[in-house]
């Protein structure tokens, strides 16, 4: 399996946290990668392949330790990727030059709701390859960045990150309501981080790592939720297996 940029922010929060983090599914034993528990981990399955486009998580404070976060299946599938810890008054000086590199286009995905300045807003034509990069070298590469946290610290991150006030919005409508039955949300319509990138890639034309992404999430969830007793589980594990034949069936596209 590919070590990835979320992985390694999670090493490095452990190395220098001084106490466990405990929620609910503490003493599962879990894999430290996908944190599936050990028995149904996921990691040989990992997807392989290749894209057009970068993505940038931004993780809010103890959202890398929580194992039913999603942000991290976006850098399973999207090999250029990049993960920084949110600081509001330090933010991370590595992150800054990404966002000011000249070779990536960065736009922040968020609900147009909370946006002020309506001109930020980009629309789903805006996403067409030659549309993103005529604004910049033709061979720039779109930089979609994800405020991966709770919605209360994303409304945060968003609002008090003068390093993204200037960037373009990608407002993002799903037609359906959220399938993440992992945590427990105030709103059924609000979408886990991986599901929303799913829908961007789709909209960026990137359609094999949209689906790869909406199916390698259904079978996240599917292996996640083995670990909770009090649910009926089907062990064939249908959505894992229909991910593999879809990655199979994928590479001879």
């Amino acid at each position: 399996m590919r070590i990835h940029a979320f992985h390694r922010l999670f090493q490095y929060r452990q190395s220098i946290s001084t106490k466990a983090f405990n929620a609910r599914g503490a003493k599962v034993n879990r894999c430290q990668y996908c944190q599936v528990s050990s028995q149904h981990c996921i990691c040989e399955f990992q997807p392989d392949i290749d894209t057009n486009i970068a993505t940038m998580l931004i993780v809010s404070d103890n959202e890398v330790f929580k194992p039913s976060n999603t942000g991290k299946l976006i850098a399973d599938v999207i090999k250029d990727t990049f993960v920084y810890q949110w600081n509001r008054t330090e933010p991370d000086p590595e992150m800054l030059k990404v966002l000011s590199d000249p070779s990536y286009l960065p736009i922040i995905v968020f609900p147009e709701d909370y946006v002020d300045d309506k001109q930020r807003l980009i629309t789903s034509t805006s996403l067409e390859p030659t549309n993103l990069r005529k604004e910049k070298a033709p061979n720039c590469k779109p930089l979609f960045i994800f405020i991966d946290g709770s919605w209360r610290e994303a409304r945060k991150i968003f609002r008090k990150s003068e390093y993204l006030a200037g960037l373009p919005v990608l407002s993002i409508k799903p037609d359906s309501v959220s399938q993440y039955l992992m945590r427990k949300s105030m709103n059924e319509d609000h979408l886990s981080t991986a599901e929303v990138a799913a829908l961007v890639l789709e909209q960026a034309g990137e359609t094999q790592a949209s689906k790869t992404l909406e199916f390698w999430f259904e079978a996240f969830r599917e292996s996640y939720l083995l670990s909770k007793t009090r649910l009926k589980h089907d062990l064939t594990r249908p959505f894992l297996k229909r991910f593999v034949e879809y990655s199979k069936s994928a590479k001879h596209l």
